[in-house]
């Protein structure tokens, strides 16, 4: 399945918190421990436009992790992703210093209405003219669900059936008003009625009247990013996204989704060269191989084994206190896993093991650790190699770029790798469109372009 881009997309994986998605970020030497300011995301965000990057991505949950001993106490004392701001906020203070760079950010199908996010996205797509993103969840423990005023997390699969009802209705707010529709005579009219639509929605899990309160963008309505991972995931992201976030954790996987997910997209109707696949991955660089070598043994010296066992038990919504270190899982708790199955699967597979034990599951996840993720390791040259070498056959149309520490890893990747990339014709040396969709290559849509043609 033949790639149409001859260039790569670039996105920055960030989080309005304490740390990088690397929880051991904030003990590094070099980052910066001003995160609770608006100077350090638009640092970020000015080093990132520098470097052309399509797109800052900012990452979210709604609790702390406590479901580790149903206590946040080691979450907070190793400041295991303790802190989480609100986004809009954290994306508004970016978009300030910042004119091109694509700016998105998550927000859950399962705990707000779809009025309230498509009014928040459609918002922030005008003020940013054009540039906003939203990447769909549906919330996987129960710490949000406590938060959110409920006793536990939906079922996995029931998740996806709301959010699928959720995107229809978002949608077709965003549908409401046609790209003509204000007039803005002064001594008339300041609108056409007959081209601002309601949406009278009635379903099974949302009622909404509509017409919507915000007039279409210049990128027509915001990019939407999704992440699913397990089989009724990647249903919902062949169905809705436009910009996939991938954990592929070797290349022959990585081609291996590529092939089957575009296939996926094809067989609903959709166009499959539009909707693009970045898997996450990790870049430690230096000056010369052996400058990024010493640069990783410093990285691989940060993370306590609390770390990662804190973090399984919240992305998989299971207290792995509760077993002992080789205790094997049994068929029922394995079945039970409502959190990121991808994750469980993956343990499973990799092992080996029908039944693996909690030690399985920190040692092939590596949770928490730098090699979680593809790792590429070296000078400039050795990282565009590597990183040249899955775009071309075929494993992705581009990166989701995650920082060991911040600003310096994303400071590295721009002064050292982009220039590289640019020579060899793999990516852009300056932005030709002012909206995200011109930056990724994706048409504006028109109205009612989201819906699935017809099946004969």
């Amino acid at each position: 399945m033949a790639q149409v881009n001859s260039q790569m997309a670039l996105v920055a994986f960030l989080q309005a918190q304490n740390c990088s998605n690397y929880v051991y970020s904030w003990r590094h030497p070099d980052t910066m421990s001003d995160f609770m300011t608006p100077e350090y995301y638009q640092r970020i965000g000015r080093t990132l436009e520098d470097g052309k990057f399509d797109l800052a991505f900012f990452d979210d949950r709604l609790a702390m992790p406590d479901k580790y001993g149903d206590d946040y106490v080691e979450a907070v004392a190793n400041g295991i992703r303790t802190v989480k701001m609100d986004l809009v906020p954290v994306m508004s203070m970016m978009a300030a210093t910042t004119s091109r760079i694509g700016i998105g950010g998550t927000y859950s199908t399962t705990y707000f209405e779809p009025f309230h996010v498509a009014r928040v996205f459609a918002t922030l797509d005008l003020m940013t003219r054009g540039r906003a993103a939203w990447n769909v969840v549906t919330s996987l423990n129960d710490s949000e669900a406590a938060n959110m005023g409920r006793d536990q997390a939906l079922p996995h699969d029931m998740r996806y059936d709301r959010a699928d009802e959720f995107m229809q209705v978002v949608h077709g707010h965003w549908d409401t008003w046609e790209d003509d529709a204000i007039i803005g005579d002064k001594s008339g009219r300041f609108a056409d009625p007959s081209k601002v639509h309601p949406l009278e929605h009635r379903g099974d899990w949302f009622m909404s009247r509509g017409p919507f309160t915000v007039p279409r963008s210049p990128q027509g309505y915001p990019v939407v990013i999704q992440a699913g991972q397990s089989g009724r995931g990647r249903a919902f992201a062949a169905r809705w996204s436009e910009l996939v976030f991938a954990l592929s954790p070797d290349l022959q996987l990585a081609k291996k989704f590529y092939q089957l997910f575009k296939t996926q997209v094809q067989l609903l109707g959709r166009e499959s060269t539009l909707v693009k696949i970045c898997p996450l991955v990790v870049t430690v660089i230096g000056e010369t191989r052996t400058a990024a070598e010493e640069k990783l043994a410093l990285i691989e010296t940060l993370p306590k084994p609390i770390d990662g066992v804190v973090l399984l038990s919240e992305v998989l919504n299971f207290d792995f206190s509760s077993k002992g270190l080789d205790e094997p899982f049994t068929d029922e708790e394995l079945a039970n896993i409502s959190g990121l199955q991808a994750i469980r699967d993956q343990v499973v597979a990799l092992s080996g093991k029908k039944n693996p034990s909690v030690r399985d599951f920190v040692d092939v996840s590596n949770r928490g650790n730098v090699r979680e993720h593809p790792l590429f390791v070296g000078s400039a040259k050795d990282v565009a190699d590597g990183l040249e070498e899955w775009f071309s056959d075929e494993g992705c149309d581009g990166f989701v770029i995650a920082a060991t520490h911040i600003p310096g890893a994303y400071e590295d990747f721009v002064r050292l790798v982009v220039p590289v990339l640019q020579k060899r014709g793999l990516f852009r040396k300056e932005y030709t469109g002012s909206t995200l969709r011109e930056h990724l290559g994706l048409p504006k849509p028109a109205i009612g372009a989201w819906k699935l043609p017809a099946k004969a």
